[in-house]
């Protein structure tokens, strides 16, 4: 059950929720609608609403933020300008949470947290300790459960080192070639219920952009009501069987490569085959291109990319930005939970996976799988779904430690060689010696 200190006040917010949605999404401060020019230096957001982030290696991500009312941090403009590169290059033109589901083992609560549980209301403020070395800013929460205090320091940029970008040493005795890669982290805490999500975003100076969602807080003392193969006892004896569930989160993405919404969609599959007399094991790598509207399952040694329409690299391949999902545990009991990824053709409507609070149209339905009805792909938006089953465990108290979940998009041919090549090898693009 989603019920906590602060539960009474989301339902006094629920009829505001529903009035305002008439008029679409409810938006708190930041650009109302961000259009960016495509090479422009800074994205098109005014300062206070701008994250600028050059970290060590050389390498400035740019981008505008807003907070809405029910996905909560929207990130806008995105852009990469990694060393070498004398501007920025678009990756994204919006980036934002587009559901979590949490439906419980037993059949007697489900619940869409981002649209039906005030998400985006419950933005926690945050102490400077949580953010080291960065800094907090201030973000007017719409539908704030308390409206009297709707200011809420709660946005953090900081910058977190990852260990090694990369590590080379050609002989025994040759010289070592090694970095320590740095992000840029962005982050924030949203509370429903008795879980608290924390929701971030980290662009490494490699150009990869990982997003991850983190579940802590409490378990629900209301759901200690669970049988054995529907929950785990927690607790003294095998008694007070906290119920299973699963988080099903989804993220919505619109790309914007190169300064073009306008991009394709490739899904890749390798097939693997015997060995025979005299020779190994064969790979066969397949490349379909994705014209219309898919709902994708994810298979062993398949992934898609969606590749630039308009901008290559230096070697002359078109840009691109692989999908690299993380583990998942897909979840089969929704139609729209079933597979793991989605490309849609771009509908302003279209915002949430599940229990979307916009009229679409006529037939058009709530959630994403209904809205797959082979459409050619022009200017694709790309929702990834990724799935927890959680089965609690003593552990899980008190506080519950963090469990995550998430994927990353990891550049394909943006830049000619890594981005973070020492000068001394600089020179070596393409074949560089014989083989073994």
């Amino acid at each position: 059950m989603r019920v906590n200190r602060i539960s009474r006040a989301r339902t006094a917010a629920a009829g505001l929720a529903l009035a305002t949605l008439t008029g679409g999404l409810t938006a708190g401060a930041g650009p109302a609608a961000a259009q960016p020019r495509a090479a422009a230096p800074a994205p098109a957001c005014s300062a206070a609403y701008r994250i600028e982030q050059k970290l060590t290696g050389g390498t400035t991500w740019r981008m505008c933020w807003r907070y809405e009312s029910k996905a909560g941090l929207v990130l806008e403009d995105v852009s990469y300008q990694p060393p070498g590169e004398t501007k920025p290059i678009k990756v994204l033109n919006s980036a934002k949470l587009g559901q979590i589901h949490v439906p419980y083992d037993d059949g007697k609560n489900e619940y869409d947290d981002l649209t039906s549980y005030f998400f985006g209301s419950g933005l926690l403020p945050l102490a400077p300790a949580e953010c080291p070395g960065g800094k907090i800013r201030t973000v007017r929460v719409p539908e704030a459960w308390d409206p009297q205090n709707a200011d809420v320091k709660g946005l953090c940029t900081t910058t977190r080192a990852r260990g090694h970008a990369y590590r080379m040493q050609g002989d025994t005795a040759g010289k070592v070639y090694q970095k320590q890669g740095t992000d840029l982290l962005v982050y924030t805490v949203n509370q429903v219920g008795w879980y608290e999500y924390i929701t971030e975003w980290r662009f490494a100076d490699d150009g990869t952009i990982n997003m991850n969602v983190g579940a802590t807080g409490s378990l629900a003392p209301e759901d200690y009501d669970a049988g054995d193969g529907r929950g785990w006892p927690i607790g003294k004896g095998a008694k007070s069987y906290a119920t299973s569930h699963s988080h099903n989160v989804f993220w919505r993405l619109n790309f914007g490569l190169d300064g073009s919404s306008k991009a394709r969609v490739e899904q890749y599959d390798s097939k693997v085959s015997p060995a025979t007399a005299g020779r190994g094991p064969t790979n066969r790598t397949t490349l379909t291109k994705i014209t219309k509207e898919l709902a994708g399952d994810s298979r062993n040694m398949r992934w898609w990319r969606v590749v630039s329409n308009t901008g290559k690299n230096k070697d002359g391949h078109p840009r691109s930005y692989e999908i690299v999902q993380g583990p998942t545990s897909t979840y089969p009991g929704r139609s729209f939970s079933q597979h793991d990824v989605y490309f849609t053709q771009y509908n302003k409507c279209e915002q949430f996976a599940s229990n979307n609070p916009l009229n679409c149209g006529t037939g058009a339905g709530k959630s994403v799988d209904k809205w797959v009805n082979g459409q050619t792909l022009t200017n694709p938006v790309t929702w990834v779904n990724v799935g927890f089953h959680h089965i609690a465990r003593d552990e899980d108290q008190q506080p519950m430690p963090v469990h995550w979940q998430g994927f990353s998009l990891v550049p394909r041919d943006v830049t000619a060689m890594n981005p973070l090549t020492p000068k001394e090898l600089a020179g070596q693009n393409g074949q560089v010696r014989g083989g073994r």
